[in-house]
């Protein structure tokens, strides 16, 4: 059984054509019928298979779709065409900060981004410990997060996600603000994971890390599939490509 299934999938955005310079100028456009919108299309006819326990890849240059294909999947958008069907509970690593209020302390934010994700507090309780030792951070454990850097509120956001061992995990370049020493880590407890049966849907841009974890891999451009197949063979073409690329 598939724990991602994508089928024909397009997402539509309606663009302004015109920009404004604040609020009031382009609610005052709005009440006066004068707002005209062109069709920007993230995603087209996308499909997309990843198996139970399949530790699937998703690369591409920036603004290909991957990070909107992730919140089709996570349920934050629903797709303009085409269908969605995930077997399993998710934990999504989408957007750096979701989930979280800046002004409180790591210690509220635990407690805070763990109920978002569906944890009760009697829980978060019992893996309090856990998530602060993973993440290395007992020393700033009463700091707001608007005074972490990028790195710390990854650390955070990843203890938090992968201590319930998900059924699926979703991340988007989650492992791209920390240092190697964290980046080694996270990848050892995503193949902990794994060995439990957790489906794993990873964005990076780093064609090494895809070729050293992932099983296959989906590769898309200007918001549609161009190739899916095993992860050495995919890479090998993407590389070649981001080689082509460089020298013109």
């Amino acid at each position: 059984m598939n724990a991602i299934e994508v089928q024909n999938v397009s997402m539509r955005f309606n663009m302004a054509k015109e920009r404004y310079e604040s609020l009031k100028e382009y609610f005052l456009a709005a009440m006066q019928g004068k707002l005209q919108f062109e069709e920007f299309y993230a995603l087209r006819d996308v499909s997309l298979s990843v198996p139970k326990g399949e530790f699937h890849g998703l690369i591409g240059l920036n603004g290909s779709g991957k990070s909107t294909l992730l919140k089709v999947i996570s349920g934050v958008y629903k797709p303009t065409k085409g269908t969605v069907r995930v077997n399993g509970a998710i934990a999504p690593l989408i957007e750096l900060g979701a989930g979280f209020d800046m002004d409180l302390t790591a210690r509220e934010n635990i407690y805070l981004n763990g109920t978002v994700l569906g944890l009760t507090p009697k829980f978060i309780t019992e893996k309090f410990d856990e998530i602060v030792d993973f993440s290395e951070l007992w020393d700033f454990l009463d700091v707001p997060l608007k005074n972490y850097s990028s790195g710390m509120v990854a650390r955070i956001a990843f203890a938090i996600a992968t201590v319930t061992k998900p059924e699926i995990l979703i991340a988007d370049e989650i492992l791209s603000v920390g240092d190697f020493l964290f980046q080694e880590k996270c990848e050892k407890r995503m193949a902990e994971l794994m060995d439990g049966g957790t489906t794993v849907l990873f964005v990076s841009h780093s064609i090494r890390q895809i070729r050293r974890m992932c099983d296959r891999v989906t590769w898309l451009e200007k918001g549609r599939v161009r190739m899916e197949g095993p992860t050495q063979e995919v890479c090998d073409a993407y590389a070649d490509l981001e080689k082509e690329a460089g020298d013109t």
